[in-house]
């Protein structure tokens, strides 16, 4: 699971992510609430933990531009404001949750474990599934109902189908794809999203599936079933 975290108390940030990142979760962190709205915009995120007092713009604004601009995931909002109309505002500008500074980490992750099973979102330890295709995510493992076989994916690789079948239907861009499964920060890999989609393509006719990869010209790539 792509987590947002937008907190501008570096040392704060810094001591979540690695928390975060202990629990298995892929975080990227950024410091004030331009960039946060940025990059929610970019549709690459399964869930935000956003504060609610940042430089640029605050997390109520972050929050309600991004509902603004169609996107429905998860939003956690953190504050150091405790009185209930602050509470209101947060919620009616988007968020889905709140929690007051300070807090016990051990309450931060079961309220995100929580976000994730009630939006029904890509949990880490739910199957996707599209077509005759089942991806486990917990084990890495890429099943075909039609044939009957699975195989073990790489990590690029589960990435790129764990992000493909949560957002089946919708064309992914070649940007899009470079900063979920390489990071913002990591741009020597944007020229591999072709070479890894070559990888991914040989694992979905390993399995023998129904299911492929199509290239969109001028667009990016998708996920959907083989023309027969």
């Amino acid at each position: 699971m792509q987590i947002l975290l937008a907190e501008d108390e570096k040392r704060m940030a810094d001591a979540l992510s690695a928390l975060l990142s202990q629990e298995k979760y892929d975080v990227d962190t950024v410091y004030d609430g331009i960039s946060a709205m940025d990059a929610l915009l970019s549709g690459i995120y399964d869930m935000a933990i956003l504060d609610v007092m940042m430089p640029g713009m605050n997390g109520y604004d972050v929050a309600r531009k991004t509902r603004e601009g169609g996107i429905t995931i998860p939003i956690l909002m953190l504050t150091a404001k405790s009185q209930l109309e602050d509470k209101v505002t947060g919620l009616d500008c988007g968020a889905d949750d709140y929690l007051t500074k300070p807090f016990e980490t051990d309450e931060l992750l079961a309220r995100l474990r929580a976000l994730s099973r009630r939006t029904g979102g890509s949990y880490k330890d739910d199957a996707l599934r599209y077509g005759d295709l089942s991806l486990d995510s917990a084990t890495a493992t890429l099943s075909c109902s039609k044939s009957g076989q699975s195989v073990r994916l790489g990590e690029k690789e589960l990435k790129i189908l764990d992000y493909m079948m949560t957002n089946q239907g919708r064309i992914m861009t070649r940007e899009q794809l470079a900063v979920k499964i390489w990071g913002y920060e990591d741009e020597s890999e944007y020229n591999n999203v072709e070479v890894y989609m070559s990888f991914t393509r040989k694992k979905l006719a390993f399995v023998g599936s129904e299911v492929e990869i199509k290239a969109v010209r001028g667009l990016g790539y998708e996920l959907r079933m083989r023309d027969v």
